[in-house]
């Protein structure tokens, strides 16, 4: 048996298109369109899948009611390499149509980071830490020592 890891998140969204052109300019990754009705978001460790929402519900149960009012207490992060790209990030999110909900900013654990709603109003952190780099292949870890 494998290590359990998170290798796909799906997004119930509400327009396919916008949500791929959205998420293609705000990564600088192409999607991959190549099945019908879903888009595939293939970044390093995990991948982020977008899915009609009534889809997505349809798909679980017939009985699954999906009902979004407000914040649902789930955020996605993107980890950063330095304060310059958590910027740059939040700026391409904001050029993409994203909604800013926390500019750029000093936090309280010794990092520096924003938040930003998709256009389905998934809440997204841009974060840099000074504790923590990359691997060759791109997955967050650690720094030793830190």
């Amino acid at each position: 048996m494998k290590i359990p890891r998170i290798t796909v998140l799906t997004l119930g969204i509400a327009d396919l298109k916008k949500a791929t052109k959205f998420y293609e300019a705000v990564l600088g990754t192409p999607p991959n369109t190549s099945y019908d009705g879903v888009t595939f978001i293939e970044l390093p460790g995990t991948w982020i899948s977008l899915y009609p929402l009534e889809k997505l519900a349809e798909d679980i149960s017939p009985d699954v009611q999906f009902i979004r009012s407000g914040f649902s207490g789930v955020t996605l992060a993107h980890n950063a390499c330095s304060k310059d790209d958590v910027i740059a990030i939040i700026e391409r999110a904001r050029s993409a149509g994203a909604r800013v909900v926390k500019e750029p900013q000093e936090t309280n654990w010794g990092g520096f980071s924003g938040y930003f709603a998709d256009p389905d109003a998934y809440y997204w952190e841009v974060a840099w830490g000074p504790m923590f780099d990359f691997t060759e292949n791109g997955e967050l870890r650690f720094k030793e020592n830190a």
